[in-house]
């Protein structure tokens, strides 16, 4: 007998799970819609100059009028001229975003790339050296001095399987600069 109640106890959890699985899966979907922008925001737009301390409270945030304000707040933060409508860094930033997209994309998204990255981060580079015709082909960035970084910066890039696609050659220095 106290078998039975228990298989109709749980016979009763199951109706209720069923019955409230597409209400949940709906609040879900429009939970997911409102906040992909924001998430796009913080994985493609922001990815490589939000600060760790920047992405765990935003990852906080539980409301669009606080992530607006979070947006907001971010770029006036980077803003050269504070108060000024004109954000030179911002404009700047989706600058090199849209370059990096039309000039390294190698079957996925130029700011996706290792090259896009630092472009994107540091800014295009002082000088650069390109061996297209190598085995693999190379190139190499020079920077004369990046805030936080350091003087005389270079980075070497391979594309190893001669597809376009140029990985940065790492080394101890960089791997704390490399994007997650």
């Amino acid at each position: 007998m106290k078998l039975q109640r228990l298989g109709l106890f749980r016979v009763g959890l199951l109706l209720i799970a069923i019955s409230l699985a597409p209400a949940a899966a709906q609040t879900a979907r429009v939970l997911h819609r409102t906040s992909k922008p924001y998430q796009t925001w913080l994985d493609e737009d922001v990815r490589y100059i939000i600060t760790d301390q920047e992405r765990a409270d935003f990852n906080k945030l539980t409301t669009d009028k606080q992530r607006d304000d979070f947006v907001e707040a971010f770029w006036d933060r980077r803003n050269p001229n504070p108060g000024s409508r004109e954000n030179a860094f911002k404009e700047e930033h989706y600058r090199r975003m849209a370059y990096t997209n039309q000039h390294f994309a190698a079957g996925v998204p130029g700011w996706k790339t290792d090259r896009g990255r630092f472009y994107i981060m540091w800014g295009p580079p002082d000088s650069t050296d390109s061996h297209p015709m190598l085995s693999p082909p190379t190139e190499e960035w020079q920077w004369a001095h990046i805030d936080g970084v350091g003087k005389d910066v270079t980075l070497r890039f391979v594309d190893t399987c001669g597809c376009g696609e140029y990985h940065v050659v790492e080394n101890d220095d960089l791997r704390k600069y490399m994007p997650k």
